[in-house]
């Protein structure tokens, strides 16, 4: 990816945040927050105890020590109960799947942290080098920004008569992109310049989502230009080196395969009935009341008043904003509705 590039940083009590910007859209929202386990993120290296070997999964479960892992291995591979390892975290884990590791070598002595996994600084660094990091305002807007995009279900390019559409099921991620020709125009080009946006923002949001496995595309138009689909759908996704490709259907349908590398978004963030967690409502809170302090450096108190729930969690957090920042438990306060007040 070239272009423009803009990379936000945003260090909130209980959660850090990373964006980065290219050409004015959203290309990855990093989330870490104080309480994920430390040896279930991305990259982190630790000595693992085999727990259970599944012959039937061709696959151990490891401890890890503050998580669980589960670690594929060949048919040659020899592992046994109790056996420890030094491994890396290859996938992190999501849905009911615990993290994934991969073998480095040999290890001694009881499960533990041996690296952690990389900062979001430093990650934002490798993916954007020599780009300067963004902090304060402008990063707390942008990392809620990047929030509500990565959360849409829809999203409409008109200027190139393009809407699109996502949504992850538990076998795969269906993208449909759907076309509005133009009068006046060649019906035929308008629908390959339509594939190419959509396919090229479907890329950008699968990645912003943190999504992987089988992705189902529904091309505007039939299969009938099946080799430049296919040709264009590898141009979006040439970032990814892993991707896996299938051919275009007659019925214009593309299949592909991505890695799984990070939990996805939504349930970092949601509930399983699609709502904010109250960890997120929580975090969202401070987020809010820091940038509220930040804006206003001259009001003696700022003071969130939220539920009782909320106020017990954003309470510790907001102390750490310093003597300024006031948290009130409100019971008349609905979920999620916290207000941020002058005092």
């Amino acid at each position: 990816m070239s272009g423009a590039v803009e990379v936000f940083l945003d260090e909130t009590p209980g959660e850090t945040r990373g964006a980065i910007l290219r050409d004015g859209r959203y290309t990855h929202l990093l989330i870490q927050r104080d309480d994920d386990p430390a040896q279930a993120r991305l990259g982190a290296r630790s000595i693992g105890r085999i727990a259970e070997v599944n012959p039937g999964l061709r696959g151990a479960f490891v401890d890890l020590g503050d998580a669980p892992a589960f670690l594929p291995f060949n048919r040659n591979d020899r592992l046994s109960q109790g056996q420890r390892l030094e491994v890396v975290v290859t996938a992190e884990p999501r849905a009911a799947k615990c993290a994934v590791v991969r073998r480095l070598g040999p290890g001694e002595g009881a499960p533990r942290l041996l690296e952690a996994a990389s900062t979001v600084a430093a990650q934002l660094r490798m993916l954007a080098p020599d780009t300067e990091l963004i902090t304060g305002l402008a990063a707390v807007d942008a990392v809620m920004e990047a929030e509500e995009e990565a959360l849409a279900r829809t999203h409409v390019f008109s200027a190139h008569g393009v809407d699109l559409s996502l949504e992850r099921t538990r076998a795969l991620v269906a993208v449909d992109i759907d076309h509005a020709p133009r009068p006046g125009r060649d019906a035929k080009q308008g629908r390959a310049a339509a594939n190419r946006e959509g396919l090229k923002q479907a890329a950008r949001l699968i990645g912003l989502r943190r999504w992987g496995g089988l992705v189902v595309v529904d091309l505007a138009g039939d299969g009938q230009d099946a080799e430049a689909q296919a040709k264009t759908a590898r141009a979006a996704f040439a970032h990814e080196r892993q991707a896996v490709f299938g051919s275009v259907s007659r019925f214009g349908l593309l299949e592909l395969s991505l890695p799984w590398r990070r939990t996805p978004l939504e349930e970092v963030l949601l509930d399983a009935d699609g709502r904010p967690t109250l960890q997120t409502r929580t975090l969202s809170l401070v987020r809010r009341l820091r940038r509220h302090m930040m804006s206003d450096t001259t009001t003696p108190r700022i003071v969130v008043r939220c539920a009782p729930d909320e106020a017990a969690l954003v309470a510790p957090l907001a102390s750490r904003l310093g003597p300024r920042a006031l948290v009130l438990a409100d019971v008349a306060a609905p979920a999620g509705r916290g207000r941020i007040e002058e005092s």
